[in-house]
């Protein structure tokens, strides 16, 4: 089942995300070289929940059905991050290209994901069968 793959991996990546910006928000902003202040550490520590919730629901959902009509609600919203996070993430590497190489690899992950989930969006889940027909 290919979509358990998709599920597990996306929880993966994005509960490492989320624990990081959750318990290392001035690290992160201090790598990525910016000075965090108050206000920058929340919003990275609200990112972090984000993430979180999103990889709890995505761990959760593993093993249902997902595809066509099946849990649509969750493959779209998670299409929909995906999407927006990697034309965000393209935008901004290309206007500032010297960031760090590890940003350079989330935009390719992101922008996989969204791929897989858009593919899953609009395909059935389940393998269809042949009718045969009797002449």
């Amino acid at each position: 089942m290919q979509t358990k793959i998709m599920m597990t991996f996306s929880a993966a990546v994005l509960a490492v995300l989320g624990l990081a910006f959750t318990f290392l928000p001035d690290e992160l902003a201090v790598y990525l070289g910016s000075e965090p202040g108050p206000l920058d550490v929340l919003l990275l520590q609200m990112a972090g929940a984000l993430y979180l919730g999103f990889a709890m629901l995505n761990w959760m959902a593993k093993g249902t059905l997902i595809g066509g009509i099946y849990n649509r609600p969750i493959c779209l919203a998670n299409f929909g991050h995906f999407f927006i996070g990697t034309m965000a993430m393209f935008k901004f590497l290309f206007r500032y290209p010297e960031q760090p190489f590890v940003l350079w690899i989330l935009c390719a992950a992101y922008a996989g994901f969204a791929a897989w989930f858009g593919l899953t969006l609009y395909r059935h889940p389940l393998p269809v069968k042949e009718e045969k027909v009797k002449a």
